[in-house]
């Protein structure tokens, strides 16, 4: 019996280990020759709301319901951290009352029950500072999730529930979100840093809920049918949310957009009674989202390349990217696996998803204005409006500039960059990096990782070296 004691402990992390491999086998298939290049139809139209109201609402709003004691984050977060915090002022956001300190990631707000907290908010992960200067509605590429605070969320956890005990408003508002957080914490590990755990984020505080109530289901918490692989993506910039069809990389987001967008508030919200006042909110956000433009480019451009780049761009690009200009037009093209070749994990992660079911019977299908995930094995060329502040690139930000993207030849397995706002390339477009040996390190990305390959997108291999530097000069201009 003692020989077999130390095999006993191993068995839970051999198994799942196996599964994990299985798992990472069916995400790594050959892919389907038969799967087609195809449009995604038109889009549900949206009620007619007010940008500024959605504006305010998404920098003062109560949409996530319950977080963190305020008291508690301005001590620790704000009088510690000091400078080291973003824009520690709020100016940035130049926001008033007790949003003034936070930082413009974060928001203060009152919850149900009366209690202060605070809460991040969609510009955590849908903002960054380029050059210095908060872009917002810009993918933040410098957001670093590569640990598990498993242990460190129990012991805050401990913390906070001696200081502010259940029956305190402050501590009854944070039991609403401590059991999610608390999954949360150790399961949204991601492999690089700049890489964002949404998807599964989505996953884990869908599946902790009722699909029809919305209500944390205590009968699942102990076997929740996660899958086991993190697959982790860049941000997407939300300015291209008024071209799009489809949400997400791969068009999985279909029908009402107001409710795909709210879908982060299953991280707090308690039922479908605050979700519903959420959705009519996001009317409003919606709208401010129609009318956000990308920033322009902020250093100098060769006109008369920028012209030829056009020319070029529209002969061998814009039959999936679109063309620009007085009169836009964008395609919504999902191009399959087997022709765009890159990273297919998060694609094909969402074909074996228990979230996609979960969805489609939940409050967001089956009551209007509804939506519903549609997966499919492929992703959708994205429009290019302000692709300059958007590097790096691919769905999984594996490619530090565009030049590399349109070179596969020259694409660095490990590259390290210095993680400084204003450490721009403006002739390769994207991040001076250095490329490396291996990985380790910070700034370092790794494509060996799962979900993490530079592969694929290989069309501007086709173009000669004049005519990459002129399509380089034509995106800087969209």
């Amino acid at each position: 019996m003692k020989k077999l004691l130390p095999f006993i402990f191993l068995l839970p992390a051999i198994l799942l280990e196996g599964c994990t491999n299985k798992w990472k086998e069916k995400l790594y298939a050959a892919p389907s020759l038969s799967e087609p290049v195809y449009q995604v139809a038109d889009r549900v139209p949206a009620k007619e709301g007010d940008p500024q109201k959605g504006f305010d609402y998404l920098i003062y709003g109560d949409y996530m319901a319950y977080g963190f004691p305020y008291r508690t984050f301005e001590k620790n977060f704000i009088k510690r951290l000091g400078k080291k915090v973003h824009d520690p002022k709020g100016k940035a956001l130049a926001r008033r009352g007790k949003n003034a300190p936070l930082p413009y990631s974060y928001t203060a707000f009152q919850a149900e029950n009366g209690a202060w907290v605070v809460n991040g908010n969609c510009f955590a992960c849908h903002a960054t500072h380029i050059n210095g200067e908060l872009v917002l509605g810009a993918g933040n590429s410098f957001g670093d999730f590569r640990q598990s605070f498993g242990m460190g969320i129990r012991v805050f956890n401990a913390g906070l529930g001696v200081k502010y005990p259940s029956k305190t408003p402050e501590g009854a508002a944070y039991q609403h979100v401590k059991p999610i957080y608390t999954q949360l914490a150790s399961r949204t590990a991601c492999p690089n840093i700049g890489m964002n755990p949404a998807a599964r984020t989505a996953e884990v505080t869908g599946l902790m809920r009722n699909p029809y109530t919305l209500e944390l289901d205590p009968t699942v918490r102990d076997s929740l049918p996660f899958s086991p692989v993190n697959i982790a993506t860049d941000v997407p910039p939300l300015w291209n949310v008024r071209k799009k069809n489809a949400l997400y990389y791969n068009a999985l987001g279909r029908g009402d957009f107001t409710k795909l967008l709210m879908q982060i508030t299953l991280a707090s919200v308690d039922d479908t009674v605050h979700a519903r006042k959420v959705q009519q909110d996001f009317v409003d956000v919606l709208a401010w989202l129609e009318q956000l433009e990308p920033p322009a480019y902020p250093f100098p451009i060769v006109d008369s390349l920028a012209a030829s780049g056009k020319m070029v761009f529209e002969e061998h690009c814009a039959g999936c990217h679109g063309t620009y200009g007085e009169k836009e037009t964008y395609p919504n093209k999902i191009i399959p696996l087997h022709k765009i070749k890159t990273d297919p994990a998060y694609a094909r992660a969402t074909l074996y998803s228990e979230l996609v079911p979960w969805y489609n019977q939940s409050w967001y299908s089956t009551s209007p204005p509804r939506s519903h995930h549609q997966p499919s094995a492929g992703y959708v060329a994205p429009p290019l409006d302000g692709v300059w502040v958007t590097a790096p690139y691919l769905h999984n930000g594996s490619i530090p500039t565009l030049e590399d993207l349109l070179n596969s030849s020259q694409r660095p397995d490990f590259w390290k960059r210095s993680g400084k706002n204003d450490d721009y390339d403006t002739q390769k477009v994207g991040w001076h990096y250095t490329a490396k040996s291996g990985g380790g390190g910070k700034w370092t990305y790794d494509t060996t990782k799962p979900g993490s390959s530079n592969t694929g997108h290989y069309y501007g291999d086709k173009l000669s070296q004049d005519e990459r530097a002129a399509v380089i000069e034509y995106l800087k201009t969209l």
